[in-house]
């Protein structure tokens, strides 16, 4: 996901969006503990995504 795309959301669906990118990164973590997980570039991928949108919540808030 880009900051570009985020950046066009309001606070509300960027909260949205955090909440959905946490409960992803749970999953993925679970199925990387139980060995499901095939991909694990998406861990750090999701983790990536989540930072991003925490970055823009807090340069919004602080705006």
């Amino acid at each position: 996901m880009k900051a570009s795309e985020l950046r066009t959301k309001d606070e509300a669906g960027l909260s949205k969006e955090l909440e959905e990118l946490l409960r992803a990164h749970f999953n993925l973590r679970m199925q990387h503990a139980t060995q499901q997980l095939s991909n694990t570039a998406q861990l750090g991928q999701v983790r990536r995504d989540i930072a991003r949108v925490k970055t823009l919540i807090r340069e919004r808030k602080a705006a």
